[in-house]
């Protein structure tokens, strides 16, 4: 029994060291893993929407400024400390509904009912929930004042 626990704590440590490790990445590496995913998400996009041209244009700007502008404020809301997790969310779903409002410009009708049946629907679902959770606890908490 000791064994196993030992063996268990030594592997718990390791892997919060590798998690340590793998978060703090130089700001380089953190640069050519956004530049790596936002690219994989404009090829998926391309490949099952069919998009043009010029949409990949587009949709590759809306990824690279909004994507980036999430993460900032994710830093910014990390530097200053914040430890309430529904505010990390509440940034997160804000960018969300921005880049879909982005692609609804871009896309046709068709690509945008093929997106939204992708799986965004489904998280628009989502942050539209937790939105109106969050108001309800916001009205809730001012009629206690």
């Amino acid at each position: 029994m000791k064994k196993f626990l030992s063996l268990a704590v030594f592997s718990l440590v390791l892997c919060s060291a590798a998690l340590a490790q793998q978060q703090e990445l130089t700001p380089e590496e953190q640069e050519k893993k956004m530049n790596e995913f936002i690219q994989k998400k404009v090829e998926r996009l391309e490949s099952t929407l069919k998009l043009e041209y010029w949409q990949v244009f587009y949709v590759d700007s809306i990824f690279n400024h909004d994507y980036v502008a999430m993460t900032e404020e994710a830093e910014s809301l990390k530097k200053d400390k914040v430890s309430n997790t529904d505010i990390y969310i509440a940034a997160q779903d804000k960018w969300a509904d921005r880049i879909d409002a982005s692609l609804r410009k871009v896309l046709n009708d068709e690509q945008w009912e093929k997106y939204m049946k992708s799986g965004a629907r489904k998280e628009a679902l989502l942050r539209e929930k937790r939105k109106q959770k969050a108001e309800k606890a916001g009205k809730e908490l001012k009629n206690t004042d």
